[in-house]
């Protein structure tokens, strides 16, 4: 029995969570499993049959499951499984505002800004969103490293424009642009693989 099933919506995130994994429980052992239509899919809304489809992957799991599309992510809690930005969006709130959210894919932007309002509870998130769409063509050629810098410069250049208590990277293939940011500003930078991974897997 795995400890942690992931659903992805993209092979790239595999070895990602991998490394999370060893490096927070060397011991984990993960079910990966990739569902590269459901995100296209979903782009338009998610109909009743792709909510079937997340429904019957999230039954068929042993143990807990993290989805770690946002798109994706109320769908799947709605069947179960963690969603992968939560943690992050708690860690968020932990922070305080005023919150910085940048985000690459439109269908993105109200589930996040939805679960980060739900995260502060009744307090004011003081959110400014960043529309990254642009970028988004980069990761989907396979540039990484490309798609990591353009993220992390537009978020710098915001973060030299006005105050924040935080930043929000929406999505899980942002995170590679944390690592640069951190070497930019002492501005707290949430990215959610690592911090969903260290919820589930190290803290239990």
């Amino acid at each position: 029995m795995p400890d942690l099933t992931l659903l992805h919506t993209a092979a790239v995130h595999v070895e990602t969570f991998r490394a999370l994994a060893l490096s927070l429980a060397p011991g984990a052992v993960l079910d990966q499993q990739v569902r590269a239509g459901w995100l296209e899919r979903a782009q338009g809304g998610i109909d009743a049959d792709l909510k079937a489809e997340i429904a019957a992957a999230v039954a068929a799991a042993d143990g807990p499951v993290l989805c770690t599309c946002t798109t994706l992510g109320p769908a799947a809690e709605d069947v179960g499984a963690t969603r992968i930005d939560w943690p992050m969006m708690q860690e968020a709130a932990r922070f305080g505002g005023p919150v910085l959210m940048a985000y690459c894919l439109e269908s993105t932007t109200e589930p996040s800004q939805a679960l980060l309002r739900r995260a502060f509870g009744t307090r004011d998130p003081e959110l400014t969103c960043l529309d990254l769409r642009q970028h988004w063509p980069l990761f989907e050629a396979g540039d990484s490293t490309g798609f990591a810098a353009a993220v992390a410069g537009d978020v710098a250049e915001a973060l030299e424009a006005m105050d924040f208590a935080c930043v929000v990277l929406a999505q899980a293939s942002m995170a590679g642009a944390a690592e640069l940011l951190r070497e930019q500003t002492e501005v707290p930078v949430l990215a959610s693989p690592e911090i969903a991974m260290r919820a589930l897997l190290r803290d239990g």
